[in-house]
C-alpha cells in the first residue's frame, strides 16, 4: 500500500495522519504548508492572514510489497532466478586475465577467449568451451557503435601489448622505456609491466569492470528501455511466463543484470552476510568500499536495491522498479569512482615517499588507469549520462599516463596530476580526496 499522507488546517494547528504499513525505509518529508487564519480587527472588519510554515518529519514510508532479505524469489514452489549466462561470461572473463599472467600464453588464445565461438577449445572449462556465449560482443555496446569499437579494440591493444612486449622481458628487469619485472621492496610481489610501467593485465582486469560489468547492468538490463522492451510491462501484469521457464521476460532482464555483479558470489542469494567470492570484477570493490568505514553500508544497500527493484518487478510497481534502478546505479557508479581516485591517491603517496617503491607505486597506477577507464560505463541517476565521457576518461588518461612528446606513462607521471585526478573524480562522486 503506497504512503497517504493528509494535512488537515484548522485553527492554526497543523496535523499530519500517515496511513502506514509493509516494506519501511525512512526518509526526510520537508514541505511548506499554506496556513490560513482568521483574525478580528474591529466588530466589522475581518483580515485574513496567510503565513507559510516549513513541516519537516522524519518517517518511515512504505513501498507497498514485501522485500525478502535474500535474493529468493520463486513461483509455484520453482525459482525464477537465473542468470546463468551472466556466471559464463565473468568466468570467461576471469580465465583471459589470469591468462595476462601466464607468458606461455599466445596473442591468438588471448583473442580467441574474448572472442569465443560455440565449440572452441578456448578455456580449462569444458562448460566454457561448449557455450555459445562470449564477452566481446558484450562489451560497451550499449554506446556507440563507434565507442564500442574503440573500447574493444583498447582491450586487445593492451591484450597485444602484454604478449609482444611484457612476455619476451619477463626476465628482464623493467626500467623506463623498458618492460619487465619490477620487485615491490623488502621482498614483495613481482609486477610485470610495460615500456611505461603499465600492468596490461591490471588495465584489462579493471576495465572490464567498467566496460562489462557496469555497462551491461547500468546501460542494459536495468533501463527502462530494456525492462519495458516489447509486451514485458502487460506480460508482467498479467504474470505471463517466458514458453517452457518459470520466469517474466522482464524478471529474467533483472537477473541477468543482478548476475553480472553477483554471478560468481559463493552464494548468489545471500552475497552479502556470506561474502566469499572467486569474483575478480565489481563485487570483490564492493566489498573493498564497503570496508571503508566512510563508505560502509555499501555492499547491503546495493543488494538491497536488487532486491527491492526485484520484489517490485514482481508485482508489476514500475515506478518503484526504476528508483531502486537508479540507487543502484548511482552506488555502483560510486564504487567504480571511489577506487579510482583511491588508487591515483596510494601512486601519488608512494611517489611522495622519500625513497618511491616503484613497482608498488605501478600497481596501484595500474589498477588506476583501469578504474579511470571504467568511468565512462557509469551512470549518473540524476543526468542520465555518465559521471565522466569517454572524451574526458580518455583525456585524465593521458595525464596520468603521458605517452607523448616522449613521456614514459608511470615513470614521468607528476604527483600533482594524479592529485587532480584523484580530486576530481571524488568531487564528482560527492567525496573529498581525504575519503578516497
Amino acid at each position: 500500500m503506497k504512503l497517504l499522507k493528509q494535512i488537515f488546517i484548522f485553527g492554526g494547528t497543523v496535523s499530519l495522519i500517515f496511513l502506514l504499513s509493509c516494506e519501511e525505509e525512512t526518509v526526510t518529508v520537508t514541505e511548506e504548508v499554506i496556513v490560513t487564519d482568521t483574525v478580528t480587527v474591529t466588530e466589522t472588519d475581518t483580515v485574513t492572514v496567510i503565513d507559510t510554515i516549513t513541516v519537516i518529519d522524519t518517517d518511515t514510508v512504505l513501498i507497498g510489497f514485501a522485500v525478502p532479505e535474500t535474493y529468493l524469489f520463486t513461483r509455484d514452489g520453482d525459482t525464477t532466478v537465473s542468470y546463468s549466462g551472466q556466471t559464463i561470461r565473468l568466468k570467461m572473463a576471469k580465465e583471459m586475465v589470469n591468462a595476462l599472467k601466464d607468458n606461455t600464453t599466445t596473442i591468438a588464445q588471448l583473442l580467441a577467449m574474448f572472442d569465443h565461438q560455440e565449440g572452441g577449445s578456448d578455456f580449462s572449462d569444458a562448460d566454457l568451451n561448449a557455450s555459445s556465449k562470449q564477452v566481446k560482443n558484450k562489451i560497451g555496446n550499449n554506446g556507440t557503435a563507434t565507442n564500442a569499437a574503440a573500447i574493444r579494440a583498447d582491450l586487445e591493444t593492451w591484450m597485444t601489448n602484454q604478449v609482444d612486449s611484457v612476455f619476451p622481458a619477463w626476465t628482464d628487469e623493467a626500467s623506463k622505456g623498458l618492460a619487465g619485472y619490477i620487485q615491490e621492496a623488502g621482498g614483495g610481489s613481482t609486477r610485470y609491466v610495460n615500456q611505461n610501467g603499465l600492468e596490461n593485465n591490471q588495465a584489462v582486469n579493471k576495465a572490464l569492470i567498467g566496460a562489462l560489468v557496469a555497462d551491461q547492468v547500468l546501460n542494459g538490463y536495468l533501463t527502462p528501455a530494456k525492462l519495458n522492451s516489447g509486451t514485458n510491462e502487460a506480460d508482467q501484469a498479467a504474470q505471463t511466463k517466458v514458453d517452457g521457464k518459470s520466469y517474466t521476460n522482464m524478471e529474467h532482464y533483472w537477473d541477468e543484470g543482478y548476475g553480472y555483479i553477483y554471478g560468481l558470489a559463493a552464494d548468489g542469494i545471500d552475497p552479502v552476510t556470506t561474502p566469499g567470492s572467486n569474483d575478480i570484477f565489481m563485487l570483490k570493490y564492493i566489498g573493498k568500499v564497503d570496508s571503508d568505514p566512510d563508505f560502509a553500508e555499501t555492499a547491503d544497500e546495493l543488494h538491497r536495491a536488487f532486491r527491492e527493484g526485484r520484489a517490485a518487478v514482481v508485482e508489476a510497481e514500475f515506478e518503484a522498479r526504476d528508483a531502486a534502478a537508479q540507487h543502484i546505479a548511482k552506488t555502483a557508479s560510486l564504487v567504480i569512482g571511489v577506487r579510482a581516485a583511491h588508487y591515483l591517491k596510494s601512486g601519488q603517496i608512494g611517489l611522495a615517499a622519500t625513497t618511491p617503491d616503484m613497482a608498488g607505486v605501478f600497481h596501484d597506477l595500474s589498477e588506476g588507469f583501469g578504474f579511470v577507464y571504467s568511468l565512462q560505463f557509469t551512470l549518473n541517476p540524476e543526468t542520465g549520462a555518465p559521471y565522466f565521457s569517454r572524451e574526458e576518461v580518455m583525456e585524465m588518461l593521458s595525464k596520468i599516463y603521458p605517452t607523448s612528446g616522449g613521456m614514459r606513462g608511470f615513470w614521468d607521471v607528476t604527483q600533482s596530476d594524479l592529485e587532480e585526478a584523484a580530486t576530481t573524480i571524488a568531487t564528482a562522486f560527492g567525496f573529498t580526496y581525504e575519503n578516497a
